[in-house]
């Protein structure tokens, strides 16, 4: 059995955009100046990352995945996308460090790696597929028990429309226009219960503070836009 929770039209898009993704002054500048304090929220809520089996879901270009190989996990890394994977890899191979990648979805991998990886990231990448649930369902699957999970998405509301579909896609071009569709954003409550269903304990959940031209990225209590969430698999 495979399962293609997928939408093609946004693996398309990110695809174009694949020779911009190590462009630390590019279309993706704002992946690479937020990698510091995900990473930072990442190490520090799975107690380091030395020696530790970590899956990276929706990696893209391998922003996240190499800061952590660099921190001495073994590094396994997915993305829809092959134009993607290929900047990836080619990356790796430049900075030499091991990130084992693969084009598959979250759903077909775990089907051959249940119960695998101490620590499972997926950064902005739920808001890009038709059925979130089915992800998270899969992300459980593969994690260990006792294993943690990190998420990272936008929220619906007015205020999120307005800061990162108009001012950050269309005024200030921070990203990407068209790199967001408004009816994705995920609201908290709407993520919670879903890993409540799947069955995730909730650890940790953050705000992340944008404040563009100053280049300043921060936690906030704040999560009525970009936030994390840091969960935890039961160890049975």
């Amino acid at each position: 059995m495979t399962y293609d929770n997928v939408d093609q039209t946004e693996i398309d898009k990110f695809a174009s955009l694949a020779s911009q993704w190590w462009d630390e002054d590019g279309d993706f500048k704002t992946l690479h100046q937020i990698n510091p304090l995900r990473l930072e929220f990442i190490e520090t809520h799975s107690a380091g990352l030395f020696d530790k089996q970590i899956l990276d879901v929706g990696c893209g270009g391998g922003i996240l995945s190499e800061s952590m190989a660099k921190r001495g996990a073994q590094v396994t890394a997915l993305d829809m996308g092959q134009a993607q994977i290929e900047v990836a890899r080619l990356h790796a191979l430049e900075s030499q460090v091991e990130i084992d990648y693969h084009q598959v979805s979250a759903e077909n991998f775990a089907l051959e790696h249940p119960a695998s990886f101490d620590v499972i990231t997926c950064m902005e990448m739920l808001e890009h597929v038709p059925e979130p649930a089915s992800v998270l369902q899969a992300l459980y699957t593969m994690l260990k028990p006792g294993g943690q999970l990190f998420l990272s998405t936008v929220n619906r509301n007015p205020k999120s429309y307005l800061l990162m579909l108009v001012a950050a896609e269309k005024l200030l071009k921070l990203v990407p226009q068209g790199t967001h569709q408004y009816n994705k954003f995920i609201k908290p409550s709407e993520l919670l219960g879903w890993c409540d269903v799947v069955g995730f304990e909730t650890k940790h959940l953050t705000g992340v503070r944008v404040i563009p031209f100053v280049d300043i990225y921060k936690l906030s209590r704040d999560v009525s836009v970009n936030y994390m969430v840091h969960l935890s698999k039961p160890d049975i």
